[in-house]
């Protein structure tokens, strides 16, 4: 398996899809996410490009030390992951969590970023809209809230296909509350106008947990960025519009990449 040995002993795990001369594009899952999740997406992305996914330290098969992280602390492991894999600059490509993470690594490394898929995220809680009372958001089934309400309602079986694939490899709690206190303490709200690499931002307007008011204020803080609305697709808008999404992305790259 391929596994990445980070200087404070932790194991990040990653695999690498499509081929090896194609522009690369690396994936950044959403907290306690897994490379699993991006399984309706990485075979067509593959298809042209070069696509890496990882699991953050506290998700999938990586390691989960129970100790504090900061935003940058997933930053220097996406970038030790490139070293790795000798490669001077990659498209990110970051979901929720992730797009934190992308950002991170655009603002400290910008000479390492080809460009930058903003997907289902905030600039960080301080300056991020958050869901009115209204958003529909079930306690009882917490799960359903990453994905719109229609769906939700409409697609039971390919839900619970999900929660299922998900549960396969649990996340333990530290882990979670570990991401959670980076998320707390990240905020590029004031850097975003310094943002320079490509950017697209990519959003489910139905999206209960980071709602699409976000995607407006990263568009219109991050010099040239594009802003591409899903209508009716929630927060985890790559299962529910997967076609879609990944034709967006694929777009944008492509863009990327003829105009280098």
């Amino acid at each position: 398996m391929p596994w990445l040995l980070r200087p404070d002993g932790c194991r990040l795990y990653f695999e690498s899809h499509g081929a090896g001369a194609a522009p690369p594009l690396l994936l950044l899952e959403g907290m306690g996410g897994d490379i699993p999740g991006w399984r309706r997406n990485i075979p067509h992305l593959a298809r042209s490009l070069r696509v890496i996914a990882m699991d953050f330290r506290g998700n999938g098969r990586s390691d989960k030390p129970d100790e504090p992280m900061t935003m940058r602390t997933f930053a220097d492991d996406t970038v030790a992951l490139m070293d790795e894999l000798r490669i001077d600059s990659a498209h990110l490509y970051g979901q929720s969590f992730g797009g934190m993470v992308a950002m991170e690594v655009a603002l400290a490394h910008p000479d390492r970023v080809r460009s930058m898929v903003l997907a289902a995220t905030s600039p960080g809680p301080r300056h991020a809209v958050r869901p009115g009372r209204g958003s529909g958001v079930p306690k009882d089934k917490p799960s359903l809230a990453l994905y719109s309400e229609a769906f939700a309602r409409e697609h039971p079986d390919h839900v619970a296909d999900d929660i299922l694939v998900v549960s396969q490899q649990p996340q333990p709690h530290h882990a979670g509350r570990r991401q959670w206190e980076a998320m707390q303490d990240f905020d590029a709200f004031e850097r975003l106008p310094q943002i320079r690499p490509p950017t697209l931002v990519l959003h489910g307007t139905e999206d209960r947990l980071v709602p699409v008011e976000n995607a407006r204020l990263l568009a219109d803080r991050i010099p040239g960025a594009r802003l591409v609305l899903l209508e009716g697709a929630g927060h985890v808008y790559h299962s529910e519009q997967p076609d879609e999404a990944d034709a967006a992305v694929l777009r944008f790259v492509e863009d990327v990449e003829r105009s280098r």
